[in-house]
């Protein structure tokens, strides 16, 4: 579920095929096809920009034509900036990773990528049961093959990966709400001391503000316990 094949219909160089596979390993696909390749395959042009990516290379499967390699697929995707007359839905990247992650495990699909000149014919799209269509700016839709590739696999990832988007930055975790506090009223407790609050009416609004600071540097707890000690060396070195 929700890892299609990438078909690369006609590619020209190896260095593209290479970096396709290199985006597609990035975010766990690895089903390549190759749909006659300009300089045939295995292209000793495609390792080097693969950076790695060799199961991809590895496995990649070459057709004569676009029918050939859909041929077990049950819902493909034609991936295209330019409007056409055939009359086929049209999905973003996103849209299309949550219908593909919709599907039953015994579905397959696939997202067809055209040349690096001409994109996808009509031909190549009228197989397509929808279009998918990254939202660029109108006056410059113009997106390499490796980087339409990796918009759409960033996307499949994204929609199917529960790993949390944000994780702190510590690696004990971030500093708990009872320690944030203390230091609050700790650095507070000082400034009253050396005459920081010289307006009640305004009081309020500063220990907000310094309560905001805290929170948004996402401090961990050694990071508290080094500023209560920097807060008490200050306050026992005063003059």
């Amino acid at each position: 579920m929700g890892r299609p094949a990438i078909i690369l219909v006609q590619p020209q160089l190896g260095e593209n095929i290479g970096k396709t596979a290199r985006a597609m390993l990035n975010f766990g696909l690895t089903d390549l096809r190759l749909v006659a390749p300009r300089d045939g395959w295995p292209n000793p042009s495609a390792g080097p920009s693969a950076s790695g990516a060799d199961v991809v290379l590895d496995n990649a499967r070459v057709f004569d034509d676009v029918a050939s390699a859909i041929d077990d697929c049950h819902h493909v995707y034609a991936s295209t900036v330019r409007p056409r007359d055939m009359i086929k839905p049209v999905v973003t990247p996103r849209e299309a990773a949550a219908e593909i992650n919709a599907l039953t495990e015994n579905h397959c699909t696939a997202i067809l990528f055209g040349r690096e000149a001409s994109g996808l014919s009509n031909d190549d799209i009228a197989y397509a049961n929808s279009i998918v269509t990254v939202p660029v700016n109108p006056d410059f839709g113009s997106l390499n093959l490796a980087q339409a590739v990796i918009l759409m696999a960033y996307e499949l990832y994204i929609f199917g990966n529960d790993t949390p988007h944000y994780q702190p930055g510590h690696a004990e975790g971030l500093a708990s709400k009872k320690e944030m506090e203390g230091l609050h009223s700790h650095l507070t407790g000082a400034l009253e001391e050396r005459g920081y609050f010289r307006s009640a009416e305004r009081r309020t609004k500063q220990e907000h503000t310094l309560r905001n600071v805290m929170q948004n540097a996402s401090f961990s707890s050694q990071e508290v316990q080094t500023l209560r000690g920097v807060i008490k060396s200050l306050i026992r070195d005063k003059c």
